[in-house]
């Protein structure tokens, strides 16, 4: 496989009312060409930090080291303490936690997917909108005309969602980042946002970095899993070695923590319902 993104020695530091705090600790990681790659860890482990800092979407107050090697010849930038070049979306997709953080309040979600196809792809607003119609279908919405014309407040957390990830594939690119997209949702919707997900990395061939805190969750999706852990990066495996042989104490803990519970969704990484 080829490396998509290389990602060496990351870190990430804020200062907050003169405090400074190390979000990310010298992170050295590589993103293979249509991987599905799961990051994982508690609240404050680094990991949504990685996720932004990839894409571009870190605020200006942070200071960063290191650098992200986008391998691709058109679309190539590396990070500095000085320097951040983002993508703008036309490479990564990125699906956040709360899709009103993406999604505008007073457009009508067609519109909002049509403009990213338009922006990116050169189109016609006729033939963005018979691609967000398309789009808008892909993501199983019913009616998906009527849906065109649907406000965000007029759909439920998981329809919004759907909305949120037909935008981030909007402009066919080669990563789509979720950030615990599903981590909103209840439990019948997660399975189908998941299920969803992974029908669309296989049908488009893309790059997959799914950020979640359940490692029972990203074990039914990914090939890999990196545990991050206080802004570190503590192990990296396939996921059947991180399930059956974690060699950290964390990845462990992560593990037991499911301990009573269905173990399945642990065991079985095809099995999310459609």
């Amino acid at each position: 496989m080829t490396a998509l993104l290389s990602i060496r020695d990351l870190t990430v530091r804020y200062r907050r009312e003169g405090v400074e705090v190390t979000a990310l600790k010298g992170i050295s990681l590589d993103v293979e060409a249509g991987e599905r790659l799961a990051i994982i860890g508690e609240s404050g482990s680094g990991k949504s930090t990685l996720a932004l800092a990839v894409a571009g979407l870190l605020a200006e107050a942070a200071e960063v080291g290191g650098s992200i090697e986008w391998q691709k010849p058109r679309s190539s930038h590396s990070v500095t303490a000085s320097h951040f070049q983002p993508l703008g979306g036309r490479d990564i997709g990125f699906v956040f936690q709360d899709p009103s953080f993406s999604l505008d309040p007073v457009m009508p979600v067609g519109k909002q997917i049509a403009e990213v196809a338009r922006t990116h792809l050169n189109l016609t607003w006729r033939e963005a909108y018979a691609k967000a119609k398309t789009l808008l279908g892909r993501v199983r919405l019913p009616d998906s005309e009527a849906a065109l014309r649907a406000y965000p407040h007029q759909l439920s957390g998981g329809q919004k969602q759907r909305v949120a990830i037909a935008a981030a594939i909007a402009a066919a690119p080669k990563l789509l980042i979720a950030d615990e997209a599903t981590s909103a949702l209840d439990t019948i919707v997660q399975a189908e946002i998941v299920s969803l997900i992974r029908g669309l990395v296989n049908e488009d061939g893309l790059t997959l970095a799914f950020i979640s805190h359940d490692i029972a969750l990203a074990a039914t999706l990914a090939e890999r899993i990196a545990v991050l852990r206080h802004g570190e990066l503590v192990e990296l495996g396939d996921t059947d070695q991180i399930l059956n042989a974690p060699r950290h104490a964390y990845t462990r803990m992560l593990l037991d923590a499911h301990l009573g519970l269905d173990a399945k969704p642990l065991l079985d990484r095809q099995g999310a319902s459609a």
